[in-house]
C-alpha cells in the first residue's frame, strides 16, 4: 500500500526531494538575499514542498498502521476491529483526497487566503435567506478544512437573511480551493416565506478574490478613492450607535466598493477595507477581466436563470448538481452543512482539463 503512493502516481517523491535539494543549495549560496523578491519566492516554494512531503509522510505512516491493523484482525479473526479500521480508512481517504486536490493548485495565488463575497439576486427575502444559507455552508466548509474565517461586512435583509456579505478565509490554499465556487448559485425549494407554500427559484452570486500578500505593492492614488464613514449596524452597544466607525471605500476608476464595520475603531476598519480593496484591484488587473467583474458585482439581471454554475434542488426532489462538471449529490443536508469536497475536487479537475463546456 505504501509503495504505491510513491511509485510515480500522485506522489513524485524523487522529484520533490530533488527540488528540495536544489532549493537548499540556492538558499545557502552567497548573496541569496541580494534579490529579496526572488529569495522570498524560493523560500515560499520550499515551504510548499515541505508541506507536500509532510502529507506524504503522514499518509505513509497511516498506510502502514492500517496494513498492520488489517493483518492482525485477519490473523485473529477479530471482527470487533472492523469499525475502528473503517474509521481509519475514511480518515486516510480524506487526507488523500485533500492532497489530490492541492496538487492541482499550482497557480501563483492558489496558496493565498481568500476573500469571499455573496450577493442576493432578484427575489427579495427568499434570495436574502439563500445568501445566509450559502454563508453558513462556506463557514462550515472552512471549519472542516481548519481555515479561520472572519466576517468583514454584511448587509441584513429587511425581513430575514442577508442582502450581501463579505468574509475572509485564512489558511493554506484557501483561495485555490474556494475559487471554484465563484459564480451564480440557484436554489429551488418550497419557500418558508410564502404563505401559500409555493415553490420558488432564487439566485445568489459568489465572488472570490485572493488576499494580496504584504510584499505585493498595489499603488492607489488617494484622489481615486472616496472615503465615507457611517454608523455601524448590528451588535455593539452604545459605541456602535454613537460613533461613525464603519468605513466605505469607493475606487472611482473601477467602481469597486468595499465596506468594513467589523472593528470598533474607524482606523482599523479603514485598514482592513483598504486591504480588501487592494486585493480586488490586484485580481482585476491580474486577470484583465474588468468588464466581467464589474458585471458580476453591478448587474443583478445576470444573477438569474441560465447563468448558474450549480443548482440546489430541495423540491420536488433533492439533488445538488454542478452544471460545469456534472458532479452531483443527493445528500443535500450534508452539502449545505459544508461537505463540498466532492464539488471542489470535480471543479479543479474540470479546470485542469481546460473544459469550457457545461455538463447540462
Amino acid at each position: 500500500m505504501t509503495a504505491s503512493l510513491s511509485s510515480g502516481g500522485i506522489f513524485d517523491l524523487d522529484g520533490l526531494n530533488s527540488r528540495m535539494s536544489e532549493l537548499d543549495a540556492i538558499m545557502q549560496a552567497p548573496g541569496f538575499w541580494d534579490d529579496p523578491k526572488a529569495a522570498q519566492a524560493s523560500a515560499q516554494e520550499r515551504t510548499g514542498l515541505e508541506e507536500r512531503l509532510g502529507v506524504w509522510h503522514r499518509l505513509e505512516e497511516s498506510a502502514s498502521e492500517l496494513t498492520l491493523l488489517l493483518e492482525l484482525a485477519l490473523e485473529e479473526s477479530d471482527e470487533t476491529q472492523c469499525d475502528d479500521i473503517q474509521k481509519r480508512v475514511d480518515s486516510f481517504s480524506g487526507e488523500l483526497e485533500l492532497y489530490e486536490s492541492r496538487r492541482m493548485l499550482s497557480g501563483p495565488l492558489d496558496r493565498n487566503n481568500a476573500i469571499v463575497d455573496i450577493h442576493a439576486g432578484a427575489g427579495g427575502t427568499e434570495s436574502q435567506d439563500w445568501v445566509e444559507m450559502l454563508l453558513r455552508m462556506y463557514l462550515r466548509y472552512a471549519d472542516r478544512r481548519g481555515f479561520a474565517t472572519r466576517i468583514v461586512d454584511s448587509l441584513s435583509g429587511e425581513e430575514a437573511g442577508l442582502k450581501s456579505v463579505t468574509f475572509t478565509v485564512s489558511g493554506s490554499y484557501a483561495y485555490g480551493l474556494l475559487q471554484t465556487e465563484a459564480g451564480i448559485h440557484r436554489l429551488v425549494r418550497i419557500s418558508p416565506f410564502d404563505s401559500q407554500s409555493r415553490r420558488h427559484t432564487t439566485f445568489a452570486s459568489v465572488f472570490v478574490t485572493p488576499e494580496v500578500d504584504d510584499d505585493i505593492v498595489v499603488e492607489l492614488n488617494d484622489k481615486d478613492i472616496r472615503v465615507d464613514t457611517y454608523r455601524a449596524s448590528g451588535a455593539g452597544g452604545q459605541h456602535v450607535n454613537k460613533t461613525s466607525s464603519a468605513v466605505r471605500l469607493t475606487h472611482i476608476p473601477t467602481g469597486i466598493v468595499v465596506q468594513c464595520q467589523d472593528e470598533k475603531s474607524q482606523h482599523r476598519n479603514k485598514d482592513l477595507a483598504m486591504k480588501v480593496l487592494k486585493a480586488r484591484i490586484y485580481k482585476l488587473e491580474l486577470d484583465k477581466r474588468a468588464k466581467e467583474i464589474k458585471d458580476m458585482h453591478d448587474s443583478k439581471k445576470d444573477i438569474a436563470w441560465g447563468s448558474q454554475i450549480r443548482s440546489y434542488t430541495l423540491q420536488p426532489y433533492r439533488l445538488i448538481k454542478d452544471h460545469r462538471t456534472g458532479f452531483e449529490s443527493g445528500n443535500v443536508d450534508s452539502v449545505l452543512d459544508g461537505s463540498l469536497d466532492g464539488f471542489v475536487k470535480a471543479a479543479l479537475l474540470w479546470k485542469a482539463e481546460g473544459s469550457g463546456q457545461a455538463a447540462g
